[in-house]
């Protein structure tokens, strides 16, 4: 059994991967991480694939991080490649240039909050859970958590989370503005999917622009990140999407955007 499947929907414009380990949780092995490493790097050259979506198999999971079964006697050595390969994935994750959209059900602990926290948007259903519990283990965060949950949560709430190691239900994170929306459990994917498909339908190198200005410009003074978005800007200004949406709201007709690799 695959530990990620993948479908193409729209076209192939929204790619959802799906976590398909539920007898584990929807953890993360090291098989399962190569796999992730692979897609992410041929979604990255597929000029068609305009949104990620991530989720977890079943109702009960989106993911709990590493396997910790796969773990139990691993040797330090052996341990830190299994960690960089993680690392590697992550980073693909949160650098990706299509918009990324975890779609939370069940339990997001550990790599898995980490995963959640490394997307651009988070739906969550009304049983999600979300926590960091690395330190009652004996370790922190190791794939970009520390970081990411600053930029979810209010500086107090993030420190709680991280040094206490207990969970947050969706309803509190939502109240937190961690999570965009909270959704039944059985209609969670179609509603991230409707969203998804309202960014699909957008010039691809528009919404890759408005997400590289965002995310490189909100760490940076305000008149530097001003500078850096108009260099994006210009991008799109340059690009024959402007002209064809300027044509097409003319005409009162949908733009034909084109795929960008």
């Amino acid at each position: 059994m695959r530990g990620l499947l993948e479908e193409r929907l729209d076209q192939g414009r929204i790619v959802l991967l799906t976590l398909n380990r539920p007898e584990v949780m929807n953890s993360i092995n090291t098989e399962l991480g190569y796999e992730l490493r692979d897609t992410l790097d041929r979604l990255n050259e597929d000029p068609t694939a305009r949104v990620i979506v991530f989720t977890g198999s079943g109702e009960r999971s989106f993911c709990t991080g590493g396997d910790l079964k796969e773990r139990n006697g691993m040797t330090d050595e052996q341990w830190l490649k299994q960690h960089r390969l993680f690392q590697e994935v992550f980073r693909k994750i949160r650098q990706s240039s299509r918009p990324v959209i975890t779609a939370v059900n069940g339990y997001a602990l550990g790599g898995g909050c980490e995963l959640a926290f490394s997307g651009d948007i988070i739906y969550a259903s009304n049983s999600a859970k979300f926590g960091l519990p690395e330190v009652t283990r004996g370790i922190i965060p190791g794939v970009g958590g520390t970081q990411t949950i600053g930029r979810f949560l209010p500086r107090g709430v993030a420190l709680e989370m991280l040094l206490t190691g207990k969970s947050m239900t969706a309803e509190e994170a939502y109240k937190y503005g961690m999570v965009n929306k909270l959704v039944e459990p059985g209609h969670l994917i179609e509603e991230t999917i409707n969203t998804a498909r309202v960014i699909a339908q957008n010039s691809p190198l528009a919404v890759r622009m408005a997400k590289k200005a965002f995310r490189r410009g909100i760490d940076l003074p305000l008149e530097e990140g001003v500078e850096y978005a108009l260099e994006c800007y210009n991008r799109t200004v340059s690009h024959s999407d402007r002209l064809e949406g300027v044509r097409a709201y003319n005409e009162k007709r949908l733009p034909n955007f084109q795929d960008i690799s």
